[in-house]
C-alpha cells in the first residue's frame, strides 16, 4: 500500500495559502520521507460563505504540481481532485499532457464532476450538464494525448482535425475518478485506472452530493464489484483504489502509532492501494516535523 500526502488546504477566508509551507520544499521532504506521492485539491472560485462556513482555498494544482516535479525526481503528482466539466476538455489535456511531460511521466489525473453549485455559477458552466460533459472529457483526453489528428463534436465546441501535442510520457495518463455513485463506479470500471471513494457519515457524502459509504466493508464490496465488472469487460490492468485516512491524531504521527497500524492493516484488507494522508497547515517547521516523523513511523 502506498501512501500520498496531500498538501495542507487552508480554511477560511483570512489565511495564507502557503502557511503550510513552499510547494517545492515541502514536495522534495515528501519524497525524502518516503511517500509515493502529492496530492492538490482545486477549487477555482469557492464561495465567501463556504470559506465563512469552513470551506478551504486551493491553488491551481497543474501549476503548484508542475512545481513540484521540479524539485523532486520520482514523486507521484496528483490531482485530487480536478473537477473535469470546469475546463474545455482541450485545456484540460494539455494541461494534464504538460505536467506529465515535464516530470518524466510522473502524473496522475484525478477527476470529479463536482458537487458546488456556486463554482459552476462562477464558471459559467451548467451544473445540470456536468455529467454529460465528464464524459465528453473522457473521450477528448486519450484523442488528444494520441498526438493524431481527430475531430469531436462536443456539446459546446467543434474540433476538426486538430492535432494536440506534446504527447504525455505515460500511455495512457493514469485517469482516477471520484465519486460514490453507480455512474462514477462505472465509469471507473469501464474507463480509468483507479478509484477516489468518499468515505465517512452521511452528512458527509450528502455535502458533495454523493452517495454515502459509511464503512470498510461497504467500500470492499464497491471495490470487488468495480473489479469484477472491469474483468467482465474484458480488462486485465489493476484498478487502483484510494481512501482518504481522516483520523485526525495521524497528525502526530507517533501518537498511537500501533492503533494506526492496526486500522490502516485494515484498511489495505478491504482492497485499497493508496491511503492519502495530510497534516494541519500550521507552519513550515510543522509540515515538515510531520513528514519526517511519519516517514520514520510508517514508511521506513
Amino acid at each position: 500500500m502506498r501512501f500520498v500526502y496531500h498538501y495542507p488546504e487552508t480554511n477560511g477566508l483570512e489565511r495564507d495559502m502557503l502557511e503550510a509551507g513552499a510547494v517545492g520544499d515541502v514536495a522534495a521532504a515528501a519524497e525524502k520521507a518516503g511517500f509515493h506521492g502529492l496530492c492538490l485539491s482545486e477549487h477555482p472560485a469557492p464561495s465567501a460563505r463556504w470559506l465563512a462556513s469552513g470551506g478551504h482555498q486551493s491553488l491551481d494544482p497543474f501549476v503548484a504540481l508542475g512545481h513540484a516535479a521540479a524539485a523532486t525526481e520520482r514523486l507521484r503528482l496528483h490531482t485530487n481532485l480536478s473537477v473535469a466539466p470546469y475546463r474545455n476538455p482541450f485545456l484540460l489535456a494539455k494541461a494534464a499532457a504538460t505536467v506529465d511531460k515535464l516530470s518524466g511521466g510522473r502524473f496522475v489525473l484525478g477527476l470529479g464532476a463536482g458537487y458546488m453549485k456556486t463554482e459552476f455559477y462562477a464558471l459559467g458552466v451548467n451544473v445540470d450538464e456536468r455529467n454529460a460533459l465528464f464524459d465528453e472529457v473522457l473521450d477528448v483526453l486519450p484523442l488528444h494525448w494520441s498526438g493524431e489528428p481527430f475531430s469531436y463534436q462536443g456539446r459546446h465546441f467543434d474540433a476538426r482535425n486538430v492535432i494536440a501535442r506534446p504527447r504525455p510520457v505515460q500511455n495512457p495518463i493514469p485517469i482516477w475518478i471520484g465519486g460514490n455513485s453507480k455512474l462514477a463506479r462505472r465509469r471507473v470500471a469501464e474507463r480509468a485506472q483507479g478509484w477516489m471513494p468518499l468515505v465517512g457519515p452521511p452528512e458527509l457524502s450528502a455535502a458533495v452530493r454523493t452517495t454515502a459509504i459509511g464503512s470498510l466493508a461497504e467500500l470492499s464490496n464497491m471495490i470487488n464489484e468495480i473489479r469484477e465488472t472491469a474483468a467482465a469487460a474484458g480488462r486485465t490492468d489493476t484498478i487502483d483504489l484510494q481512501y482518504s485516512y481522516k483520523d485526525r491524531s495521524i497528525a502526530t504521527p507517533a501518537v498511537d502509532a500501533d492503533r494506526h497500524r492496526a486500522a490502516l492493516a485494515e484498511i489495505e484488507k478491504a482492497g485499497v492501494t493508496t491511503v492519502i494522508v495530510s497534516s494541519p497547515s500550521v507552519s513550515p517547521e510543522a509540515t515538515l516535523e510531520f513528514l519526517e516523523t511519519f516517514g520514520t513511523t510508517y514508511l521506513s
